[in-house]
């Protein structure tokens, strides 16, 4: 009969205490150059939903409009219940009818309220632009009104959402010279 030798039938497995140091030592450098990789994707991911939210929102108020033939405002809110006079937008946002055109929400009573965007993101409508009316028939009333997203003094590329007269929606990425200009903005 066959034997074996003692040692390779009692071999032992398992790793070795320099084995588990290698590891942990690669892994600490693979997340070491995760990291700022993965903190520039959350912001991009912040600036997307925000984009993503407004593009939404503002359908809604276009649909609220043609659907009840009413005039529909979208504007920039603190309180959530009136429109405020500046045009950064990171605080809150309604929708709301504003059959009297004073650019407020009829009755102070918003039709739907916008939540605000975490400290980091900037939202602002160019040209001092405050509010976007949609009429009865879906058109926007008064100039092209782009809404600019950004990070607070980011060199990272900034987004746009643009409401032509006609009423179209489209969200794009911002030209270079809104990206500058929306980051450094406070």
């Amino acid at each position: 009969m066959f034997t074996q030798p003692l040692s390779s039938i009692h071999r032992q497995r398992g790793v070795t205490l320099m084995e588990q140091i290698m590891v942990l030592v690669i892994v600490g450098i693979l997340t070491s150059v995760a990291i700022p990789s993965l903190g520039k994707l959350m912001k991009r991911h912040q600036l997307q939903v925000a984009q993503a939210d407004f593009i939404t929102a503002l359908q809604s108020a276009r649909e609220t409009a043609v659907t009840t033939g009413k005039y529909t405002l979208f504007c920039p809110s603190i309180d959530n219940a009136s429109c405020t006079e500046g045009n950064r937008w990171e605080s809150g946002w309604l929708l709301a009818h504003d059959v009297d055109h004073d650019n407020q929400p009829d009755d102070h009573n918003p039709l739907y309220v916008g939540h605000a965007y975490k400290a980091n993101v900037r939202i602002s409508s160019n040209g001092g632009r405050r509010f976007v009316h949609f009429q009865p028939d879906g058109s926007a009333s008064g100039t092209n009104v782009t809404l600019l997203f950004c990070q607070y003094a980011s060199s990272e590329p900034a987004l746009s959402v643009v409401v032509s007269n006609s009423g179209r929606i489209r969200g794009a990425p911002a030209t270079p010279a809104q990206a500058a200009d929306c980051a450094a903005n406070k």
